[in-house]
């Protein structure tokens, strides 16, 4: 039977309160009481009566975790409180002098510490108004942080609703558990993409992530550790704050403790250096806070850190091996590293077979020898680094290790540029660095080649269908066609879209080859002085430094890419497909979109997004990613989105992208 509006509307109510409570036991209390089953028919009864009945579907409903579609870019903010860092303590002496400043300063003779443990994750500010979750912002440089609120939602431990109705600002610590970051790599592998590092590279990049549904799927979690209400006094201590926190349904970490002096904080450092190893999650600290928020705005802050609290780092954990042979790495940018194979050690909770040697000189500078015993850490439980040699162990059968004159993966010269400590190989092929040169000649800066992204590069290197960059140019339909995930219509659109890049600016070719030291303005140097690569390719390093931004490192780069022949090959296949090799006039600038605000919405036919923004820019315009009163001009191109009708609602000036060029020409 069907319910009229009114009846549906207090069943919402119900079933979200219902919805909010259980998730609140499952996600942040660890203790569910009804099973997944019927979880999920509560949901799926909201979600037909919110299908039925649509313009009753609120910000705060539990359907509206995961967003729709993916977001274009992400708008950056300015905090309104800054997220200051912690200044790091790696003693307990260092700990006793925190708290000897401290009391000298207030002048007391003891004070009461509240210790957490230091997630390692990625910090986040949450905005709630009028107790809704409305915005998400990520700490970026600590004064600015982009909004990633899709993002945010999609986290089941963060309420969308609370019950304080004042402005407020809750932070917290964004993480992946042990298990969901071996579940991604898992899934990375199988796709043969690159695996994270640790889980807090996975938790930022996730983060990172434009489609929220993408980010549903990777688990992440939160503790939080700060509350502020707008226009509330706030509670006395920090340890009142974690409980309130609490009461409004927040997930704070349960090792978080109130301690009795100093003693008490540096005790607590002691146990959970043992303890830590049983947590599902990286923690590699403890933060040390003075509980007192009177005390905590007398003591005030530097400009970069809060002068109540420090974080105690926990010591890396070490051991002795013996260090087999020593080979080198090729790194995907062409950079050599000297890694040293070791007798397998266990260390931090896993076994160490291998470590980093960063360069030749920290070899020498160490003393290192084939054969040395040597002493071991890990470093923030992840990297494994040598820290010493025990040469009292030496027999004198130890040999010195000597840098490979050519690439061990592709046998091209090797070279090292002047005052540098890395040894680097030129070649844009070397099958070591040719994923990440495909990728980056790709890519919308360089030549702009869109629907080639990382799974389909990965797949055509797998199937031998790519050798260098200018294969590109040489793929077989009919192949690609074939691939996973392709098919006759996305295959015609890459197709049409490696033609189209091949009458691109020779700024993007020359930017696209993946020359060290040459980013996209220098390459834009480079074709407005050459006028062509076959000029560019000849000149001598007296007329490339005649460019006053380009130096005698830049030079040598651009001269040593040259003369490799593997290099010279590649270009040669560039030229025969038909790929545009001299310079074209640009937009020019001036100051005719100075103090007009900007957005496209669509496809757009002459332009990419990236080059539309850059000559609005070069015109002295503005370019936004989300349309507010303060737009100028809306640009439509084919299929616009949701922008184009807040637009006409707003009664922002609509565009179409004919109209754009002339304005940008001046008419």
């Amino acid at each position: 039977m069907s319910l009229s509006k009114e009846e549906a509307k207090k069943r919402i109510e119900k079933l979200k309160e219902e919805i909010r409570f259980h998730e609140y036991k499952y996600y942040v209390e660890n203790n569910p009481v009804i099973s997944d089953f019927e979880f999920d028919k509560l949901l799926k009864e909201l979600e037909n009566l919110e299908k039925e009945f649509p313009e009753l579907i609120t910000p705060d409903s539990p359907t509206q975790r995961v967003g729709g579609q993916p977001v274009e870019g992400f708008e950056t903010v300015k905090h309104k409180i800054p997220m200051l860092s912690l200044q790091n303590a790696y003693s307990f002496e260092e700990l006793f002098d925190f708290d000897n400043r401290i009391k000298k300063s207030i002048n007391k003779p003891f004070i009461d510490y509240v210790t957490e443990l230091k997630i390692d994750g990625l910090s986040i500010s949450l905005i709630y108004e009028n107790g809704v979750l409305i915005q998400g912002v990520t700490r970026g440089d600590g004064e600015r942080g982009d909004v990633v609120t899709h993002n945010v939602k999609t986290i089941r431990s963060i309420p969308l609703k609370i019950k304080e109705k004042r402005r407020t600002e809750v932070r917290g610590e964004v993480f992946l558990s042990k298990d969901a970051f071996e579940r991604i790599n898992r899934e990375r592998e199988l796709k043969g993409e690159p695996l994270f590092a640790n889980p807090r590279n996975a938790a930022a990049g996730t983060m990172r992530l434009l489609d929220p549904r993408e980010v549903a799927k990777r688990g992440l979690d939160i503790f939080v550790y700060y509350i502020y209400i707008e226009d509330k006094e706030p509670k006395s201590t920090h340890f009142e704050n974690l409980k309130l926190l609490k009461e409004l349904g927040f997930k704070v970490n349960p090792a978080s403790k109130l301690n009795k002096g100093i003693e008490e904080v540096i005790k607590f450092c002691k146990e959970w250096e043992d303890k830590k190893r049983n947590l599902d999650y990286d923690v590699d600290g403890i933060v040390v806070k003075v509980n007192e928020i009177s005390i905590q705005k007398e003591l005030g802050s530097t400009s970069k850190f809060p002068r109540w609290a420090i974080a105690y780092k926990f010591p890396p954990e070490q051991a002795v091996t013996k260090i087999k042979d020593i080979i080198v790495q090729v790194g995907r940018t062409g950079a050599i590293t000297p890694v040293a194979i070791l007798e397998p050690v266990e260390i931090a909770g896993s076994t160490v077979s291998r470590a980093t040697l960063h360069n030749e000189d920290e070899i020498k500078r160490k003393d290192i020898k084939i054969g040395d015993w040597v002493w071991i850490i890990k470093s923030g439980d992840v990297i494994p680094k040598i820290t010493g040699v025990i040469k009292e162990k030496r027999t004198g059968n130890e040999k010195d290790f000597r840098m490979p004159e050519y690439c061990p993966s592709c046998g091209a010269k090797l070279y090292k540029p002047e005052d540098e400590a890395i040894w680097r190989c030129p070649n844009v092929s070397c099958p070591a660095k040719l994923k990440g040169s495909i990728l980056h000649f790709v890519s919308r800066d360089a030549m702009n080649i869109e629907g080639m992204g990382e799974a389909l590069v990965q797949q055509l290197l797998n199937k031998k269908m790519l050798n260098d960059i200018a294969d590109i140019y040489y793929l077989d339909p009919l192949k690609v066609e074939k691939l996973e995930r392709m098919g006759k219509k996305s295959t015609e659109n890459l197709m049409r879209e490696i033609e189209k890049s091949k009458s691109n600016e020779l700024y993007r070719l020359i930017y696209g080859l993946g020359i060290r030291l040459v980013g996209e303005y220098t390459a834009k140097l480079l074709a407005r002085k050459f006028k062509s690569l076959d000029n560019l390719m000849k000149a001598s390093k007296e007329e490339l430094i005649e460019i006053n931004e380009i130096g005698d490192k830049v030079a040598d780069s651009i001269i040593i890419f040259f003369k490799e022949e593997r290099n010279l090959n590649v270009i040669e296949k560039l030229r025969k497909a038909g790929v545009n090799f001299k310079d074209r006039e640009e937009v020019k600038s001036g100051n005719k979109l100075n103090g007009f605000q900007f957005v496209f919405t669509g496809e757009l036919n002459n332009f990419t997004r990236s080059e539309a923004k850059k000559i609005v820019e070069s015109l002295g315009g503005k370019v936004t990613s989300s349309v507010s009163s303060k737009t100028d001009f809306v640009v439509v191109g084919e299929n616009p989105g949701s922008k184009f009708e807040k637009a006409k609602k707003l009664g922002i000036k609509i565009i179409n992208e004919n109209e754009f060029l002339k304005l940008i020409e001046g008419d």
